[in-house]
């Protein structure tokens, strides 16, 4: 056979385009070309596969070799096609059975020895060949990432070489995994020219373990009631918070608990964020079903918080999908990188655009920001150390826009705690029983709404954030005095919502409206 073809992937964005990998030899002086818009890397699979080849006790054909990556408009990168084209040169030339290749998709970097290499986006390639129907044969470091998509058919493998003697028909096996339990068959097989080599077995999972989350708990704040009230809503409507106060107040103290309140994380929803993750390589499975905290410092970049690259990579904003962006210090970002911020907290998704190409990402995290109320940090402070004029804290407080803050659902007072709380016992929930109560709300927002009431858009909050008419008068009341936007409209009464959720009323009050009002009073109160 002179020509082999088989399936693999290759990653844009979030989608893994499926790619046709076809290696044609034929007569003449010795050449290896890779053509299809192959980036440096791919490129340079010609020698990692010369080697492996080589090396695993096979031959190498002294032919005129030409690997076509179809189809030729989409780009190529990474080393994940390694594995592909060595199997194609291998099936062309005969040394392999070709009939077994069209029920499997490949994809894993090959080392001169033959061993194989992890690859980044094993979670979206995996989604792809699953609903392609074919099984996915990838380096076992990457089959537990995997193997997450629940039912798909996972064949890890260690070598080029085991992966030969799989598609020759040798140790077939099965390794079924049960909630992450496992019961394994199979044995070990001879491989090419009389090595012995492992036969691959199948690793497929019926249902995702989960991942047990360990958090700082509530109950060891002193003091803060509003803040930990203001904390407590926002987990369970998923909005937006901004905490304003001076150093040492428990800004920082109280955003590392957060994620400790929030509701459990849907497998849908794990699995878009493990996918986001798996793109540059920073997911781990044993942390499946855990809500991310992103915590960039204040010196990133726009392209570090919302992505980019010649090669498309999710930013800070994507990595944080279904989890939480932590700022600290707001102000001290440059604003042009806080502007960025804008359309995605407004859309969830965001879009990097290249000359040659274009990516979407999911955003759809929860921003938890904290700051000073001025320059030194201690205006209004108790012990009168502010020395910053009123100049100073307009142009420190000017880098956060009109915008930017009219986007932030609750802005709230962290203030220094007193004698008494500080030297005292602390009081208040502990995480379990916030979280239960955070838990019960969202439920039910799902079956309500089928979305937290943060995502609910303009017709949705016609719908079902309607006040009643105490609740419309005091609104009205407010709009007038408070000069409040649309948008902000729209904010409180989502987040009146959510207050209502959590107090079990099916309408919404005027303590409710009242409540969600002092929580977009912020900056202005200062």
């Amino acid at each position: 056979m002179a020509v082999a073809v088989l399936a693999s992937r290759a990653l844009a964005g979030m989608t893994a385009h499926e790619v046709t990998v076809e290696v044609h030899l034929a007569g003449g002086l010795p050449m290896f070309n890779i053509v299809g818009l192959p980036e440096t890397e791919v490129k340079e699979s010609k020698d990692r596969v010369r080697a492996a080849i080589q090396n695993a006790g096979f031959e190498f054909p002294a032919r005129r070799i030409t690997v076509n990556l179809a189809p030729a408009d989409l780009p190529k990168e990474s080393g994940r096609f390694d594995l592909p084209i060595a199997l194609g040169v291998l099936a062309a030339s005969g040394q392999i059975p070709a009939d077994q290749l069209a029920k499997y998709e490949f994809a894993g970097e090959l080392s001169l020895t033959g061993e194989l290499r992890p690859v980044r986006g094993a979670l979206a390639m995996t989604l792809g060949a699953e609903r392609a129907g074919r099984a996915f044969i990838l380096p076992r470091v990457s089959a537990e990432e995997a193997a997450l998509v629940v039912d798909a058919a996972i064949y890890p493998a260690d070598s080029l070489l085991q992966v030969c003697a799989h598609l020759a028909g040798h140790g077939a096996g099965r390794t079924t995994g049960i909630a992450g339990g496992a019961a394994v068959q199979g044995g070990n097989t001879p491989g090419h020219a009389g090595a012995a080599a492992k036969g691959l077995r199948l690793y497929q999972r019926t249902a995702a373990p989960r991942a047990e989350a360990r958090y700082d708990d509530f109950a060891e704040v002193k003091g803060q009631a509003q803040a930990k009230r203001a904390l407590e809503v926002a987990a369970a409507g998923r909005h937006s918070i901004l905490m304003l106060g001076p150093p040492g107040t428990g800004k920082s103290m109280l955003a590392a608990r957060l994620p400790g309140i929030l509701p459990p994380m849907t497998d849908s929803e794990a699995l878009e964020s493990a996918a986001v993750l798996s793109l540059t390589g920073a997911f781990r499975p044993d942390a499946w079903g855990r809500r991310v905290v992103r915590a960039p410092h204040h010196t990133a970049s726009s392209v570090a918080l919302v992505g980019g690259g010649a090669v498309p990579r999710p930013g800070e904003i994507s990595l944080a999908h279904h989890g939480v962006l932590f700022l600290d210090e707001l102000p001290e970002f440059d604003r042009r990188v806080l502007e960025v911020l804008r359309e995605p907290l407004e859309s969830g998704r965001v879009t990097i655009s290249r000359a040659a190409r274009q990516a979407d990402f999911p955003a759809r995290f929860q921003l938890v920001a904290a700051m000073n109320p001025c320059p030194c940090g201690y205006l209004g402070h108790a012990s009168g150390k502010c020395r910053c004029n009123p100049d100073q804290v307009a142009r420190y407080r000017s880098k956060i826009s009109g915008p930017l803050l009219d986007r932030i659902d609750l802005q709230i007072e962290v203030p220094s705690l007193n004698e008494a709380e500080l030297t005292g016992a602390a009081t208040g929930d502990t995480s379990a029983a916030v979280r239960a109560r955070v838990a019960a709300a969202a439920d039910r927002q799902t079956l309500r709404q089928g979305k937290p009431n943060n995502s609910l858009m303009p017709l949705e909050i016609e719908q079902w954030c309607k006040p009643d008419e105490a609740g419309e008068k005091l609104l009205r009341q407010a709009i007038s005095r408070l000069n409040l936007s649309a948008r902000a409209y729209h904010r409180v009464l989502k987040v009146a919502r959510t207050i209502a959720d959590l107090a079990g009323s099916g309408a919404i009050s005027a303590t409710h409206i009242a409540e969600a009002i002092q929580y977009r009073r912020g900056l202005e109160a200062q």
